[in-house]
């Protein structure tokens, strides 16, 4: 599906738009929305006393689309449920991943037919924030401003299998947007299956500096590891070869292009650190945990190979746009041009398939 161009001006929300406030109090106090939602939850049955914060806030998560599900009307489920192996024309719909879709047609936050009432919307909502590191939730409500015409407006939500069973998954998508919850419900995979985020700040061909967008700060950090590399480290990391976006099939042992992480020298492993740091930073504490011990799984950072493309190269100043974090089983495909795209695909076990 082709991106439509964006244009700030309007798309942005207007002050005065029927549940601005109430969206606006949970972009702010996301943390505390669903903190008031988990007080009135018992603990799930399945889960085990536990103070660690990664942890707990998978539980948070996990008890919201509990007590989403549980508030659904016959025909609400009838439209947003599905069985946890459900297949359509895009394959296996619950790990389906895309750069611009609705899984569903219902949208999360319609003023003039909602589909779910507000109490459903402030926990929809709440979920959402639930997935985000709380320092990156103002940054995420930018991107679906500048993307989508703000939260909800486009997104769309699906829920997989039952919550409390083992098996279920909380699917949520829209331009520039995949995320999921599964409740480690789904083995060997981090953030439950593939995720998709990008930016388009100021229009669909953004400029060489991408002002406003606020992904850019990790293509930055990864440039930054790329300055220090000498000349050789550089035409090994330098990749004319360009994979396509979509592409992020687990290779396992196959080559992979680019520079080995563990060819690095211990200050450029350092730096390699900081960009995995900062590509894992905007999730919750329990996805970057999750992530890290699935790399971790499959040889760690010295298991991974850097590359840069430098064919798409906005405005020729050789800070590149597209580059590639890639594993056996860790792929991170940044392409920045013309604007910012991210796939991400993170399992402990290669074998496991892609469904784009």
């Amino acid at each position: 599906m082709v991106d439509r161009p964006s244009c700030p001006d309007c798309d942005s929300t207007e002050e005065g738009t029927p549940g601005h406030s109430r969206r606006r109090f949970l972009q702010v106090t996301g943390t505390a929305a669903a903190a008031g939602w988990l007080k009135t939850l018992p603990s799930p049955a399945h889960a085990e006393p536990t103070s660690s914060p990664s942890s707990s806030s998978a539980r948070s998560s996990e008890s919201l689309v509990k007590t989403l599900y549980d508030s659904l009307t016959p025909d609400q489920r009838k439209k947003i449920c599905f069985a946890w192996d459900h297949t359509d024309s895009r394959g296996l719909l619950r790990t389906h991943v895309s750069n611009n879709w609705q899984i569903v047609d219902q949208k999360t936050l319609n003023v003039v037919s909602p589909f779910y009432t507000k109490d459903q919307q402030e926990l929809i909502e709440a979920i959402f924030h639930s997935f985000y590191n709380p320092e990156w939730r103002e940054r995420i409500h930018q991107q679906l401003k500048d993307d989508a015409g703000g939260y909800g407006t486009q997104q769309t939500i699906a829920l997989f299998g039952e919550p409390g069973t083992g098996k279920f998954e909380f699917v949520m998508t829209g331009r520039h947007l995949t995320i999921r919850c599964d409740g480690d419900s789904t083995e060997h995979v981090a953030f439950g299956g593939p995720i998709f985020y990008g930016h388009a700040a100021k229009g669909f061909d953004e400029t060489k500096d991408h002002p406003g967008n606020v992904f850019w700060p990790q293509a930055l950090k990864a440039n930054e590891l790329f300055q220090m590399l000498d000349g050789k480290q550089r035409m090994q990391a330098l990749v004319h070869d360009m994979p396509g976006e979509h592409e992020v099939a687990f290779k396992g042992k196959k080559t992979i292009d680019g520079i080995p992480v563990s060819e690095l020298s211990a200050d450029q492993k350092e730096v390699a650190q900081k960009v995995l740091k900062s590509l894992i930073e905007p999730y919750r504490t329990s996805d970057q945990t999750e992530a890290l011990k699935c790399l971790e799984t499959q040889g760690g950072l010295d298991a991974c190979r850097l590359a840069f493309y430098p064919d798409d190269d906005i405005g020729d100043d050789k800070v590149w746009d597209v580059w590639r974090l890639e594993g056996p089983s860790f792929v991170w495909h940044y392409r920045g041009s013309p604007h910012v795209h991210v796939w991400v695909n993170v399992a402990d076990d290669p074998s496991v398939p892609l469904n784009v």
